[in-house]
């Protein structure tokens, strides 16, 4: 109990499971300074990025549960129980915090594409199927699950191109190179204002203030498709309660910062700043939910 109340009496390790310059890192960086100034120690961002977030996951599964070392954690979490052989079980291994933000994923095409709409991807890919790519943040990730659902439902195919993180892939977005780009829209809101990316679909059940005048997947004919990009905030699985019970606090007060609550908004993310339980049960039902489309599908770490 006394180092319980004795911490944090050193910086605090936040793992970032992706490159910089993507969305977990993006957010991380926005709240970081109002964590640290609430814990009374410095907050210190570690990106282990490769391999859909699994790598510097696995690094978290593996550090001591003495609450110096925590991980943001990005969907692609969820996914990967089913999608990768780890050495560790997310539910088994983190201790759950907080869900941080949720937020739409969006179908962006480069602005050169004839594409004006979803229908026309659907109708070019079922006249040439396999021959338009879309990018996303890694394989097996959500951006990849919920792209392959929409194409299950609506009965076409495109080619995935997988990047190491949302940072690498809206590059080459951006650049043109590649066609389609399925991403949260942390990462690509200033080029949709822009308008080198246009923007063809949300994965959120309606319309969404964060892309305005774009219809939802559910509202262009593929019923029920439901897909929201999240961040949560994971301790190591024993961590003792005072200590996670302080970081839940410190990160609620955080996130309640007016001024982080409206850059995250201002992102294309919803704060949540949800309670432990809650973020558990999230997490819970995000694994079991994309684990049953990725059996169906046979997706896996190497498709």
């Amino acid at each position: 109990m006394g180092r319980a109340q004795a911490w944090p009496d050193r910086p605090i390790r936040l793992i970032v499971p992706w490159p910089p310059g993507g969305s977990t890192d993006t957010i991380a960086r926005i709240f970081q300074a109002k964590l640290a100034e609430a814990l009374g120690r410095p907050v210190v961002i570690d990106n282990k990025g490769g391999a859909s977030g699994s790598i510097g996951a696995t690094e978290a599964a593996r550090t001591p549960a003495d609450g110096y070392t925590w991980m943001l954690a990005y969907d692609n979490e969820a996914t990967n129980q089913t999608v990768m052989r780890l050495p560790y079980r997310a539910m088994e291994a983190f201790a759950p915090v907080s869900l941080v933000a949720t937020g739409p994923l969006a179908l962006v095409a480069h602005q050169s594409t004839p594409y004006r709409n979803f229908q026309d991807v659907v109708a070019a890919a079922k006249a040439a199927p396999d021959s338009i790519s879309y990018a996303s943040s890694g394989v097996g990730g959500l951006a990849h699950v919920s792209t392959t659902l929409l194409q299950q439902q609506g009965g076409f195919s495109l080619v995935h191109v997988p990047y190491r993180g949302g940072g690498p892939a809206v590059q080459d977005a951006v650049a043109g190179n590649v066609p389609l780009f399925m991403s949260n829209v942390v990462i690509i809101s200033q080029h949709i204002r822009a308008g080198t990316l246009r923007p063809l679909g949300v994965t959120t059940a309606g319309e969404t203030r964060h892309v305005p005048g774009v219809a939802s997947f559910a509202q262009q004919g593929f019923t029920g498709f439901e897909a929201p990009t999240w961040w949560a905030f994971l301790g190591r699985a024993g961590t003792p309660e005072p200590i996670l019970q302080r970081m839940q606090e410190a990160l609620a007060k955080a996130l309640g910062d007016a001024e982080v609550r409206k850059r995250i908004e201002e992102q294309g993310a919803d704060v949540v700043a949800s309670n432990s339980e809650q973020c558990g049960r999230f997490l819970a039902s995000e694994i079991d939910k994309w684990g049953k489309v990725i059996r169906d599908n046979r997706i896996s770490a190497e498709s």
